[in-house]
C-alpha cells in the first residue's frame, strides 16, 4: 500500500515500509501460491530473511564447490544468467567461448595434437561422469559384437575404486552396468592396483582412476593403472580403457604437479571430467569431459538437433541452461591465465599445510592427508576408543563458531574409522585459517572442559551420597 500525505487512499511518492507492510505480517507462501502479487523488494527482503540460520558458505569446509569469485566475474555472470548454453545458433559468441574453454582444457590435460579430440561443457562433474560412462558402455558394446561376444549374457562391469562418488553409483543404477569396487585398505587409501587385473573380464567397458578421492583427497596411481593396462591390452580381446574422474584435481594438478602423469600422455587414458565449479574457480555448476580423439565418443551419443533456425551437435545428457558458468569459466581462464591459477593453489596449498600443522600439533589425531595431494586436511582421532568425545562432537562444537566441518565414515571395509575433512578452497586466506585455527584449538579446549565438569560433576554426587 501507498500513502498519502493527508488521505491514505491517495497515491504517495513513499514506499510503504517493509516490516510496516501486510506481507511482512504474515506468514510467507510456501506450498501453495498466494493469491496476490507481494511488491519485488519486500518479496526480496522475506526471501533473505529466509536464508538467515543457513550459515555462511565461506565457512563451510565440507564443500569443494567455490563460494567466492570477483565482483567482476559475478557481474558478468550475472548480466548473462538469460543466455541459454544450448542455443549456439542464437548465441554463437557465447559458443565460441565454451569452445575455447574446450581447447584450454585440452592443452592443460595434454590431448595428442595427431588426434582429434572433442569435448563439450556440463553441468558439473555428475553429468561429466555419465557421459564418460556411456562412451565407454556404448563403444564396448559395439567391440563386443564384432568380437562375437554375447552381450546380454550378463551386464557389463566398470571397476573402480570403493572410495568413488555417488555420481558412479548413479551412473551404474540408471544405464545398467555391474560397479565393480576395489577396496580401499588403511595401508592404501586410494585405487589398489596389486590384483587390479582380477577384476577385468570381457565384459569390463573401462576403469576409473580418480585425481582426487571425495573422502580423502588421495590421487589414484593412474600411471600405474595404465602400465598394469598396456600388458593386458595387448593379448585380451576387448582392450579396457581409463577414464579419469579429476572432478576435484583436474584444475589443480596442472598448475600444482605437472610432472606428475595421469592425463592423455598415458595411452590408455581416453577421456577426462572435471568440475569447473571445484578448481576451476566457478560458482556451481559447470564441469567439463574430453575425449582424447573422436573414436572413443561413439557416433549415436552426438545427436544433430535443428534447433532455432540452426543445426547443432549436442552430446550432453541436458539441453536448456544458462550459459553463465560457461561465461564464468572463461572470465577466470582469461583473467587468472596459468601463473595466476598457479599462485592461487600454491596459497591454497599453503593453508592446508598450515591446518595440518594445526591438527598434528594437538597429538590428538592421526593424519590421512596433511595437502600433500589436493589441498584437503583429513584426520581421525589417535585411539578413538579411549577418547572421551568423537568426531561427531568436535564438528558440533565447531558449528557454534559457524564452521561447517564434516565428520563421516570411509567406505565398504574401513566403515568403522570416522574421519573429519577440510577442503581449502581459494577464499580460505591464511588469515581467515588462523581464526579457524584458534576456533578449532577452542573447540578441543571446550570438549576437554565437559568431560572435566561431568567428573566434578559425578564426584559430588558420590561424596553426597557417602555423606
Amino acid at each position: 500500500m501507498l500513502y498519502g500525505k493527508n488521505d491514505q487512499s491517495k497515491k504517495s511518492t513513499y514506499l510503504q515500509p517493509i516490516f510496516g507492510s501486510g506481507a511482512s505480517d504474515r506468514d510467507i507462501p510456501k506450498y501453495k501460491l498466494g493469491a496476490d502479487p507481494i511488491e519485488p523488494r519486500i518479496a526480496y527482503q522475506l526471501i533473505k530473511d529466509e536464508l538467515l540460520d543457513e550459515g555462511a558458505a565461506r565457512q563451510n569446509l565440507a564443500t569443494f564447490c567455490q563460494t567466492y569469485m570477483e565482483p567482476e566475474a559475478s557481474l558478468l555472470m550475472g548480466e548473462t544468467l538469460e543466455k541459454n548454453a544450448i542455443d549456439k545458433s542464437e548465441y554463437p559468441r557465447t559458443a565460441e567461448l565454451e569452445n575455447r574453454c574446450v581447447n584450454m582444457i585440452a592443452d592443460l590435460w595434454h590431448a595428442p595434437e595427431q588426434e582429434t579430440y572433442m569435448g563439450t561443457s556440463t553441468v558439473g562433474s555428475s553429468e561429466a561422469c555419465m557421459l564418460g560412462g556411456m562412451a565407454m558402455k556404448f563403444r564396448w558394446r559395439a567391440r563386443a559384437k564384432a568380437a562375437g561376444i554375447d552381450i546380454l549374457g550378463r551386464k557389463p562391469n566398470l571397476v573402480i575404486s570403493s572410495g568413488y562418488q555417488v555420481c558412479w553409483e548413479k551412473f551404474a543404477v540408471y544405464f545398467d552396468v555391474e560397479l565393480r569396487e576395489v577396496p580401499m585398505t588403511a595401508e592404501n587409501m586410494s585405487l589398489d592396483i596389486s590384483d587390479i587385473s582380477s577384476y577385468f573380464d570381457d565384459y569390463t567397458i573401462g576403469v576409473v582412476g580418480i585425481l582426487g578421492i571425495t573422502y580423502t583427497g588421495c590421487y589414484d596411481d593412474i600411471l600405474g593403472l595404465d602400465a598394469v593396462l598396456t600388458p593386458y591390452n595387448q593379448t585380451a580381446k576387448i582392450s579396457i580403457p581409463i577414464h579419469v574422474d579429476a572432478a576435484s584435481g583436474g584444475m589443480y594438478t596442472p598448475f600444482m604437479s605437472p610432472e606428475l602423469k595421469w592425463d592423455f600422455q598415458l595411452d590408455n587414458v581416453v577421456s577426462i571430467n572435471t568440475s569447473g565449479h571445484k578448481y576451476g574457480l566457478v560458482y556451481p555448476g559447470i564441469g567439463w569431459v574430453l575425449w582424447r580423439d573422436k573414436a572413443y565418443l561413439p557416433e549415436e551419443l552426438i545427436f544433430s538437433v535443428s534447433y532455432l533456425g540452426g543445426n547443432m551437435p549436442t552430446m550432453a545428457i541436458n539441453f536448456s541452461r544458462s550459459a553463465s558458468p560457461i561465461i564464468g569459466q572463461f572470465y577466470n581462464f582469461m583473467r587468472f591465465g596459468f601463473n595466476g591459477y598457479k599462485a592461487i593453489h600454491q596459497r591454497t596449498h599453503d593453508v592446508a599445510r598450515f591446518l595440518a600443522k594445526t591438527v598434528e600439533s594437538t597429538g590428538r589425531f592421526t593424519l590421512y592427508n596433511a595437502g600433500e595431494q589436493l589441498p584437503i586436511v583429513c584426520y581421525k582421532l589417535k585411539d578413538e576408543s579411549k577418547q572421551e568425545w568423537t568426531l561427531y562432537e568436535l564438528a558440533d562444537v565447531l558449528q557454534m563458531k559457524g564452521w561447517q566441518v564434516p565428520a563421516y565414515p570411509l567406505p565398504a571395509d574401513l566403515s568403522d574409522t570416522i574421519i573429519q575433512r577440510y577442503v581449502v578452497r581459494a577464499d580460505l586466506s591464511m588469515n581467515v585459517a588462523e581464526e579457524f585455527a584458534e576456533d578449532f584449538k577452542w573447540a578441543i579446549t571446550k570438549l576437554d572442559d565437559s568431560r572435566f565438569l561431568r567428573e566434578k560433576d559425578d564426584d559430588r554426587r558420590v561424596q553426597g551420597f557417602t555423606h
